[in-house]
């Protein structure tokens, strides 16, 4: 075991806050089901409601368009699952259309794709070499009509890219289209203000913001068409069936709290550790592309790719000196195939394979960045000095 642990993949998953815990752990003799009518279920039922409250304030919503779910996934698979439901007794009136982009998460992509052969078209937007999408194919695809739902991403999980959800949403209306975007990477990281965005859905992830596992909700604008993914009880208002996560919701509630504390500030301190860590990699190895907007996106986010290194030996390597990175999103972990938000950004297989997402976190330190810089160009050498493929100085792209 290395003598240093530091993690580099918040992106994946946070640690739990400290208030987080405690709020747990005091909660957790509180046992009672919130629908129950006596005494327990009173005391659950309040602080699941007092939660409610405290996570719609922090994005401008409604206390009453907030509903809990299981985890970001779910929320995304709720909304999108409208359109089975709109093909039957539910929405008969709506539009059989969605359009999404190449580059959203998997729930969202693998979701799509199970609906097509449903029944359901579905369309995918173009993103540009930083992974912004193409608005003028968007409006395309608008005015040809039948679209019933956009569906944007705000953050990129795996470059950190931030959209222009406003003006999506704008667009997306113009047209009579509802607009959801998967913010579970924004929120907690940027400002996210379901009126300023325009948005009829949103979605979040507790253990995205040091809350957690377990946890999510979606925003449901008042009078937007609504059907139930999870059938079987009243709970949610009828929204969302299952016993609520009493303790998860307590949980997230805590998070959303620190998040109004301490977002302002560190973003601002993650963003400089950020620069330090761009600035360093490009004096130290040689040929280091970034991925993904320079200037729009989450300041805890670099992705970076390494001609004649392979991502996962990159990531191995780190490894055994107490580094934890990523090569991509949590969710595809386990498979060999290129990112597909790289390859969606026009970059080839070969530097696809070669990246890393470095994501950072609450309690990441200047120390633990410079640390990275000091152990990263050895092993960059050492991968590239095995490979058989890699000529320094080969025909690969300029550093952006």
């Amino acid at each position: 075991m290395p003598s240093r642990q530091i993690y580099f993949d918040n992106n994946a998953t946070t640690p739990l806050h400290p208030e987080v815990k405690k709020e747990l752990v005091a909660a957790m003799e509180m046992f009672g089901n919130p629908s129950s009518m006596h005494a327990f279920g009173r005391e659950a039922r309040a602080n699941v409601e007092d939660a409610r409250h405290r996570v719609a304030a922090f994005m401008g919503a409604d206390e009453s368009e907030i509903v809990f779910t299981g985890s970001g996934s779910e929320a995304n698979n709720t909304v999108l699952s409208l359109f089975v439901c709109g093909s039957g007794q539910c929405f008969p009136g709506m539009r059989p259309k969605i359009v999404t982009s190449r580059i959203e998460h998997p729930c969202i992509l693998e979701t799509s794709q199970c609906l097509v052969h449903r029944g359901v078209d579905v369309s995918y937007l173009d993103v540009d070499g930083y992974g912004k999408v193409d608005i003028r194919q968007l409006e395309e695809q608008l005015k040809a009509g039948g679209v019933g739902l956009v569906s944007v991403m705000m953050a990129n999980n795996e470059i950190g890219t931030i959209q222009d959800i406003a003006a999506i949403s704008a667009l997306a209306h113009e047209h009579g289209a509802l607009m959801h975007t998967d913010a579970v990477q924004a929120f907690g990281k940027v400002p996210v203000d379901v009126n300023q965005l325009g948005v009829d859905f949103l979605t979040i992830s507790g253990h995205k913001i040091y809350g957690p596992k377990g946890i999510g909700a979606l925003y449901v604008r008042k009078k937007t068409p609504y059907c139930p993914f999870i059938r079987g009880g009243h709970q949610e208002r009828g929204r969302r069936a299952g016993t609520e996560n009493t303790l998860g919701i307590m949980g997230l509630a805590m998070a959303v709290d620190m998040r109004k504390a301490e977002m302002e500030s560190e973003a601002e301190r993650l963003l400089g550790l950020k620069e330090v860590l761009r600035k360093g990699i490009e004096e130290r190895i040689d040929e280091a592309l970034f991925n993904g907007h320079p200037t729009d996106s989450v300041p805890n986010t670099l992705n970076v790719s390494f001609p004649g290194a392979e991502g996962e030996s990159i990531l191995l390597y780190l490894d055994l000196v107490g580094i934890a990175v990523s090569t991509g999103s949590a969710c595809a972990s386990g498979s060999l195939d290129p990112s597909h938000v790289l390859l969606a950004t026009g970059v080839d297989a070969e530097r696809a394979h070669g990246s890393i997402r470095i994501s950072m976190g609450r309690t990441t330190t200047i120390d633990e960045v410079e640390y990275l810089l000091d152990v990263l160009p050895g092993i960059i050498e050492r991968i590239r000095n095995m490979s058989t493929a890699y000529i320094k100085g080969g025909a690969h792209a300029a550093i952006r």
